[in-house]
């Protein structure tokens, strides 16, 4: 059996909503799929969506990650300065933030070579777990294992976010972990430089 390793170079945005959903946007400018951009969605129920632009970006998220339902939409993401915006099929979702953190600063101190090391990833493993649910790798589906090489992070400060017109409410902490996949985003709403590489047995 041979491995085969899939390099996601971009930003992933976390928030939480007053209405408990809870949102995860992937922006990935460089990977094996070219630029494109996916939400996944998980309702205070515990449901969770992924919209994604494509079925063949659907069908390899949808296989590294657990969903309960999938929907191949148009995903649009723009960059104004601090501000994001999101518009994803039925989703409208918009993003500050605020000035880079002390663990940014930390973490672009790092070698950028560090980000696709699996040894480092096992390394920032051991205090990403004093975080609820935040972990740094784990196995992501059948036959295949991830890890996350973070090289920045900015607090999100405000945003709003709306599901087929309906409003979510207002900025909360994403409370309780999401569950797509072995590890969820931290507790306060951010978006962190990464580099995620999926490995594939073949």
């Amino acid at each position: 059996m041979t491995r085969r390793r899939l390099y996601f170079d971009g930003w992933i945005g976390a928030v939480g909503t007053a209405s408990g959903t809870r949102l995860v946007l992937g922006h990935w400018p460089r990977s094996p799929f070219g630029a494109f951009s996916d939400v996944m969605i998980e309702h205070a129920g515990g449901e969770r969506l992924l919209l994604a632009p494509t079925r063949e970006i659907a069908g390899f998220v949808a296989a590294t990650y657990t969903f309960d339902g999938v929907e191949v939409v148009p995903v649009d993401v723009r960059r104004d300065g601090a501000r994001w915006y999101v518009r994803a099929g039925p989703l409208a979702l918009d993003l500050v933030t605020g000035p880079r953190t002390a663990l940014g600063w930390l973490l672009c101190a790092a070698p950028a070579p560090l980000a696709r090391s699996r040894v480092w990833a096992a390394v920032c493993d051991v205090p990403a777990r004093l975080l609820p649910g935040v972990r740094t790798l784990g196995s992501a589906g059948p036959g295949r294992r991830e890890w996350y090489g973070a090289r920045d992070q900015h607090r999100v400060t405000a945003a709003s976010a709306s599901l087929a017109g309906a409003g979510l409410g207002g900025l909360a902490p994403v409370e309780p972990p999401v569950t797509f996949g072995f590890g969820s985003a931290p507790r306060g709403p951010s978006v962190v430089r990464i580099t995620s590489t999926v490995e594939i047995a073949e």
